[in-house]
């Protein structure tokens, strides 16, 4: 008996000591609320819940693209930018005025995505992939950013969307050029380590759009169900009196 207590106590005493050497994790932030804004008179939980979707792929985009610039400087730099900086600001002022780069020759969604994955392409190519999937999705969102109590999403055109991203990012990674050289640098596993943070990012905005899709769907069911509860409940579920 006593060996298994002493066991037990070196035990206890080996796990302290190596929470002991444990340094505490670092800190990863907190969730952010947004500011309260006049705008969202006008929006119902679906239209703000959307909104704030699309707002975060966008930005999801641009983050892929200084990370695209990051590895392929050659893009910005074709197309005459004095920075990579300078290349993003660009890029952003186009897709928040729904403006296609002129490399793009006036294609717009699917064909402008299909455009600037042909390896033939010879613009900013990093432009031209961004600029093509956030194009994407605001037509699969009716052609907005943003979305009040007159607007209505189609969860088929969201969830195709979802699978035009997964596509995109497949024929990034495998598609080469004429001389055999990837269409853009991207993720990357060798002997040197792991990057596969551009999946990553491209999957968290495929789970956006997969969840919204789910949601939309759920909605309008669920619609369907709180209308027969409040029927039920008008018959069934009424106080007694108790005197």
């Amino acid at each position: 008996m006593d060996v298994i207590l002493w066991g037990r106590a070196a035990w206890i005493a080996a796990a302290l000591g190596l929470a002991g050497c444990a340094s505490p994790p670092a800190p990863r932030g907190a969730v952010q609320s947004e500011p309260t804004s006049a705008g969202e008179a006008l929006q119902s939980d679906t239209n703000r819940m959307v909104t704030l979707a699309m707002r975060d792929n966008l930005a999801g985009l641009m983050l892929l693209a200084d990370k695209l610039y990051r590895r392929n400087p050659g893009e910005w730099r074709r197309a005459g930018h004095a920075s990579r900086e300078a290349a993003l600001d660009v890029l952003a002022l186009a897709i928040r005025q729904q403006q296609a780069p002129a490399t793009l020759q006036g294609k717009r969604d699917i064909a402008a995505l299909a455009l600037a994955l042909t390896p033939e392409f010879t613009g900013d190519r990093v432009a031209a992939f961004i600029y093509a999937n956030a194009d994407m999705l605001i037509v699969a969102h009716g052609g907005k950013t943003s979305f009040n109590l007159l607007d209505s999403q189609e969860p088929q055109h969201l969830y195709n969307a979802a699978r035009n991203i997964e596509t995109a990012v497949w024929l990034l990674a495998t598609r080469r050029t004429a001389t055999g050289q990837p269409l853009l640098l991207a993720d990357e596993m060798n002997e040197r380590g792991r990057n596969l943070s551009f999946e990553r990012e491209f999957g968290k905005i495929v789970g956006r759009l997969d969840l919204v899709a789910v949601y939309l769907t759920e909605k309008y069911r669920r619609a369907a169900i709180g209308y027969v509860q409040g029927l039920l409940g008008g018959q069934f579920f009424q106080f007694l009196p108790v005197r």
